[in-house]
């Protein structure tokens, strides 16, 4: 029988983890765990950072595991609640039919506007402005597509601050997004650097794609120099880290934005860079804010 069986119940977040362990040890195909409560006046935003410790989860969290059409979906459960050492939880067995995943993906993904005239257009929808500045941008396996809010700030920011001729970096390229698009806005030369290997064989692929010439290296391969414009969509503990680092790329004069920043980590942010740049917030959007600054000549 094509399809599948979705196993699904709710618990707190301190065993999510553990039961969606379990499930797979037992024989689950896939686990999610989500907010319950998504898409409703209860919702609950959940953000992480590396090096802040475990992600936290939702107070409760729904834990859907899916598995084979024909498996036992209570052996699986009774497995799981042995491995975990506790009772199965109040669950619900659900027969999820065989879809074209690729296609129901796909419309999930439409043409974003995120500046004017400035578009991000998957490569299976026809361009809504084709006179307009359209970027092809397939979802990947590399952070960036254009939905994010941190990867629309830096986007804006890009539009409203690339002038032409200008070198620009792109400090954590994930899909390569930021970097292509500089480049058609007219950058004359543009880097994009990240630490994913997969990410980097991404851009490079995007690049192609929209015919763009850009560079993407790890940064132990970044030559020695400073650009005109840095930009890094990342979050807000690596970008303090790195704000030696990132200094030293940025010319005299030259122009830094950072993205990934929850809007009350903007203080501390503004604090590690104050040494060498004029920095304040940008803009915001859904409970994140970009940060820009001038690099201070002699700082």
């Amino acid at each position: 029988m094509s399809g599948y069986l979705a196993v699904r119940f709710d618990c707190g977040a301190s065993d999510a983890d553990a039961w969606s362990d379990a499930l797979l040890a037992a024989g689950a195909l896939s686990v999610e765990v989500s907010d319950p409560y998504a898409g409703s006046s209860g919702e609950t935003p959940v953000f992480a950072e590396p090096g802040a410790g475990e992600a936290a989860l939702w107070p409760i969290s729904r834990v859907v595991a899916l598995c084979a059409s024909d498996a036992d979906a209570a052996a699986m459960m009774r497995e799981a609640s042995r491995i975990v050492g506790q009772t199965a939880p109040p669950h619900e067995v659900s027969r999820v039919d065989e879809r074209d995943w690729v296609r129901v993906s796909q419309t999930q993904f439409g043409p974003i506007e995120v500046a004017n005239d400035l578009w991000i257009v998957p490569s299976w929808c026809e361009p809504p402005r084709p006179g307009a500045l359209n970027i092809t941008l397939d979802p990947g396996l590399a952070f960036g597509t254009g939905s994010h809010a941190t990867t629309r700030l830096c986007l804006k920011w890009l539009a409203a601050e690339i002038r032409g001729g200008e070198s620009v970096l792109d400090y954590g390229c994930g899909s390569g997004i930021l970097a292509i698009a500089a480049a058609r806005l007219g950058a004359a030369s543009v880097t994009g650097v990240d630490v994913d290997p997969q990410a980097l064989s991404t851009s490079r692929d995007n690049a192609r794609a929209n015919g763009v010439n850009a560079t993407f290296v790890e940064p132990d391969a970044l030559p020695s120099g400073a650009f005109d414009i840095v930009v890094a969509n990342i979050l807000a503990n690596p970008l303090r880290l790195l704000a030696p680092a990132m200094a030293g790329r940025v010319r005299a004069a030259g122009r830094l934005a950072l993205a990934g920043i929850l809007t009350p980590q903007v203080d501390e942010i503004a604090v590690a860079y104050e040494r060498w740049f004029n920095i304040a917030p940008w803009g915001e959007t859904d409970g994140w804010t970009l940060v820009a600054g001038v690099r201070r000549s002699g700082a």
